[in-house]
């Protein structure tokens, strides 16, 4: 009668058994997407077409696998190097900010695996031959001084490439752009030439300035003779110039004279004759 009991109980434990697995097997039949993910459901390894997004989703328990992306916004510096349109190297580093395309992802889970993948097998490469053609438009010097339109010329290039692998491209920006030593050499020589020329210039000007200032000045001068000829010539100049003898006799500092001479009647120009002179004489 004792050995009936271990009997009786085997059937309970099969049966808790065969419950737990239900269970497990139930739990593992469904699958949670949540929101700012993308989901491939594979079959036996193959991957099925539809991508899963964010919610409850049933897949057949043991036989299949869920690869889950993430496709909020990415941000990955990328560098880069090219030449210019009169052969100068140029690098750069950009900063890639995209997200996955959700209804897409299949076709990137079949193609390029993981999103790591992704990265180093499609934003790089594209990244790199995005920026030659954009840094082949233009010489060295305009790749600098035009960094705008080489930005968006590089964008217009990266977003059409990166579209067809399902790679969304929602903004770049340049975080670096160097060129050679010898070009930094000669854009060093071009602005101290540059300077020199200024300078030249300046100097020329400044020549032509005071060239003028003395013909101004030479007409000025002759404009006065010419006008205190024709006051000389004029009733009354006589007088005119023995006031300026006077007055220049005056601020010459000369001793007052002993004897003071008059011209003729015509000119009536005072002639000034110290005493001392005479009898030195």
């Amino acid at each position: 009668m004792k050995s009936a009991q271990p009997q009786q109980g085997l059937p309970a434990i099969v049966l808790g058994i065969i419950v737990a697995l239900a269970i497990l097997i139930g739990l593992n039949a469904f699958v949670i997407i949540n929101p700012g993910q993308a989901a491939v459901l594979s079959i036996l390894g193959k991957a099925q077409d539809g991508a899963l997004l964010e919610g409850l989703h049933f897949k057949p328990p043991l036989i299949s696998a869920v690869d889950i992306y993430d496709v909020t916004v990415q941000k990955f510096e990328v560098p880069a190097q090219s030449s210019t349109k009169d052969l100068q190297q140029l690098s750069a580093s950009f900063a890639i900010n995209f997200r996955l395309d959700p209804v897409n992802v299949v076709q990137i889970r079949r193609e390029q695996g993981t999103l790591q993948n992704v990265v180093s097998k499609i934003v790089a490469p594209q990244t790199q031959e995005s920026f030659k053609i954009a840094a082949a438009k233009r010489t060295i010097e305009e790749a600098i001084t035009q960094r705008e339109q080489l930005k968006a010329d590089f964008d217009e290039a990266l977003v059409s490439r990166l579209d067809k692998y399902g790679i969304i491209v929602l903004d770049t920006s340049v975080v670096d752009l160097t060129f050679s030593p010898e070009f930094a050499r000669a854009v060093e020589e071009k602005q101290i030439a540059e300077q020199r020329a200024r300078r030249a210039v300046y100097v020329a000007k400044e020549a032509e300035q005071q060239a003028q200032a003395d013909i101004n000045r030479a007409k000025g001068r002759a404009e006065a003779q010419r006008l205190l000829a024709e006051t000389l010539k004029a009733q009354g100049g006589e007088l005119v110039l023995q006031k300026e003898a006077i007055e220049a006799w005056r601020q010459g500092g000369s001793q007052m004279p002993k004897v003071l001479i008059l011209g003729d009647s015509k000119s009536k120009v005072p002639f000034l004759f110290n005493v001392g002179d005479l009898t030195k004489s």
